[in-house]
């Protein structure tokens, strides 16, 4: 299943292609040349004595690498093809193209080979609409290369175009006059660089250091998977998600401007290659007993960028966990606040949830104990500044009137957060994950204070406030008519009734009342919900669901993955096991590479899962799901120094190894065999 693109990337420095390799930027389709969140080459089309080319076959080598095999005809059984390409794509300390043309005729031929280049050097947040730009563009030919540029006060950016073999370069381009022989071939290799203020290569201005030839991503990829738990398994579609899931991974590693190079996950391609709050703590929490490093950087620096101060432009507040963070145009001349921006509500618990999952499979107390301002700070945050309402719940309500986001939560479209009749809620609003979060956040924070700080007093109250929070909270958010818990209150206080998968976000959490579990896990495995590839996003009967609604009914696959570890935090094996069956059968459709999300309906309907739009992919944490999903099979949970197992793997699995899994333990192994009779314990 293909949406028509082809992708290389190495961290935040991307390309986005057709699947003849050529880039034609619309409104729709960030299609282009992107560095930190510029993009660099808007066109980069290929043609043969006038002609277009089209593509005959793609082989994606890696996420860095890539071959297109193309003609300047449109095939047909009746004519021979006389001419053929190969493009031989790489991206590493620069983009580069090896373009080969192979002469099929036992006589020469003579060709006009021309390669349209475009830069508009648009923002990510500009793609929709680059037309009033204010900045001045320029294009210059110097000693046979091409640079174009953009310039708008400080803020510089140039494309260098170069070309082993002469061309005829004009300001739109370049062109080769060139005769093959018979069956011969002629080449030639294109390099393009991504420029910053001087003409510097802007990853070495930006980052201290240029980016990564090809050899060094091999490399670097090739220790990625060596030092990655080993997987065997009777399932040849979870092996294959899992090694697909490990590479992109690796390809979604952003080395930030400090911290030593080290990498956390950036959220997804094409529109999300930054860092983000949110997605960077959950997807290095599904990674962790899998790439345990990623958690480090992301504690590390998400704890350098914590807010300090109030600025209700960027939404910045003392102890608050930032949402993301962009370089583009638009952020330097403060036209977004991303720089950072900390309009997320849910991201503070959680990055005090996984600086403590960290520390119990780690190990490591001294990153605990060089945090605990932070972690003090993070936890403050939640009573203080997350309590708009003072009663206790976590709320939010942008302070950026102009261009912040209104919904704070993981479901931040506009239409998110709604009443089962389709109404959307005054604000301001509290989700009800983030009662879970802000609860489990309290939990570990006892934790941390009680082994690692030394303030049994601040461990007291923790705990007791996490009591008194989940009392409460099974008060004020059950919907006794409809027996689960609402998907938020509103700005009045009121239910925010819809049915929908936030509420299996709560189990994860804890915060559910033991007696309240059953019937929460009947209604996520129930027909609204379960598509039969996994749970939806919003309820079937609900006023404003849609199978191929962004938040409000399609099927996210990380989202599930955490509903199924919650499920089995309560004892639902069978419910767990059987939202891990869809979710990898969901894979194979999509050769091992989850999306974002995909559309919510009935599996029955379509047989095959249908492909949402515009989702990102690869995405970090639909690439974290198979790691989170193979924890909650193997029942896989650190106990001291010592990783136990407690294997529920459901049929159609059959049995799963995975051996050197990281850990305080040094290296351990977990073994699972599928059993016919699984089911819950209730």
């Amino acid at each position: 299943m293909s949406d028509g693109l082809v992708r290389l990337l190495d961290g935040n420095t991307f390309v986005v292609s057709e699947e003849t390799g050529d880039i034609d930027a619309s409104p729709a389709i960030p299609t282009g040349l992107f560095s930190f969140d510029t993009r660099f080459l808007s066109k980069w089309i290929l043609s043969i004595n006038g002609e277009r080319v089209n593509a005959l076959s793609i082989e994606e080598i890696e996420y860095f690498e890539t071959r297109f095999f193309v003609i300047p005809t449109v095939p047909t059984p009746l004519v021979d093809i006389s001419v053929s390409a190969l493009r031989e794509r790489t991206i590493g300390g620069n983009f580069a193209e090896r373009l080969t043309v192979i002469n099929h005729e036992p006589e020469p031929v003579d060709l006009r080979i021309r390669i349209d280049i475009e830069s508009d050097f648009a923002d990510l947040f500009e793609i929709k609409d680059v037309r009033n730009k204010t900045g001045r563009y320029y294009t210059r030919i110097e000693d046979g290369c091409l640079r174009l540029g953009y310039q708008r006060g400080m803020f510089c950016r140039e494309t260098l175009i170069s070309s082993t073999a002469t061309a005829q370069v004009d300001e739109r381009g370049m062109t080769y006059d060139v005769r093959i022989e018979p069956h011969g071939q002629w080449a030639t290799e294109m390099q393009v660089k991504a420029l910053g203020v001087d003409g510097r290569d802007l990853r070495e201005s930006l980052q201290g250091r240029p980016g990564r030839a090809r050899m060094q991503l091999r490399e670097d990829l090739d220790r990625w998977l060596a030092e990655s738990p080993r997987l065997t398994c009777d399932s040849a579609t979870l092996a294959m998600t899992y090694r697909r899931s490990l590479t992109d991974l690796a390809a979604l590693r952003f080395m930030p401007l400090t911290d030593g190079g080290r990498a956390l996950p950036a959220a997804g391609l094409p529109w999300f290659m930054a860092i983000f709050g949110r997605d960077s703590i959950l997807t290095s929490l599904q990674a962790l007993p899998f790439a345990p490093s990623l958690a480090a950087t992301t504690v590390r620096l998400l704890a350098l960028l914590q807010g300090v101060v109030l600025d209700d432009f960027r939404e910045e507040e003392p102890g608050k966990i930032l949402h993301e963070l962009r370089y583009g145009e638009t952020i330097g001349f403060e036209e977004q606040p991303h720089s950072p921006y900390y309009g997320s509500a849910d991201s503070t618990a959680l990055w005090v949830i996984l600086l403590d999952e960290y520390e119990r499979w780690t190990g490591d107390a001294t990153t605990v104990r060089r945090l605990e301002r932070s972690a003090r700070a993070a936890l403050h945050w939640i009573d203080e500044y997350g309590d708009i309402m003072g009663d206790g719940y976590v709320w939010y309500q942008r302070r950026n009137e102009k261009n912040g986001l209104e919904n704070q939560c993981w479901k931040d479209s506009w239409d998110a957060i709604c009443f089962r009749d389709g109404r959307l809620p005054a604000l301001p609003r509290a989700t009800c994950e983030l009662q879970g979060y802000a609860y489990d956040a309290k939990i570990r924070g006892a934790r941390l204070a009680r082994e690692f700080w030394n303030d049994p007093q601040y461990a007291d109250r923790l705990e007791r406030e996490a009591a008194e929070l989940k009392e409460r909270f099974n008060r004020d958010f059950w919907v006794a008519d409809g027996e689960y818990y609402a998907l938020a209150l509103d700005g009045d206080g009121r239910q925010v009734d819809a049915l929908s998968s936030n509420i299996g976000h709560l189990l994860w959490s804890g915060i559910v009342d033991e007696s309240r579990a059953a019937k929460i896990a009947e209604h996520l495995l129930g027909p609204r919900l379960f598509s039969g590839w996994g749970v939806r996003t919003l309820a079937t009967e609900e006023g404003r669901y849609n199978p191929i609604g962004y938040h409000v009914g399609t099927v996210w696959p990380f989202d599930n993955s955490f509903i199924a570890w919650g499920l089995r935090r309560y004892g639902f094996t069978h419910e767990a096991g059987r939202i891990a069956e869809g979710i990898i059968d969901a894979a194979e459709f999509f050769h091992g590479r989850l999306p974002e999300a995909f559309g919510g309906y009935d599996r029955e309907l379509t047989r095959y899962p249908v492909l949402y739009p515009t989702a990102c992919s690869p995405q970090a944490w639909s690439t974290g799901t198979p790691l989170l999903l193979l924890r909650t099979m193997l029942g896989m949970e650190p106990r001291g120094n010592h990783l136990v197992t407690r294997p529920a793997v459901p049929p159609s699995l059959g049995r799963i190894e995975l051996l050197h899994i990281p850990g305080r333990w040094g290296r351990a192994g977990a073994l699972g065999r599928a059993h016919p009779a699984l089911t819950s314990r209730r």
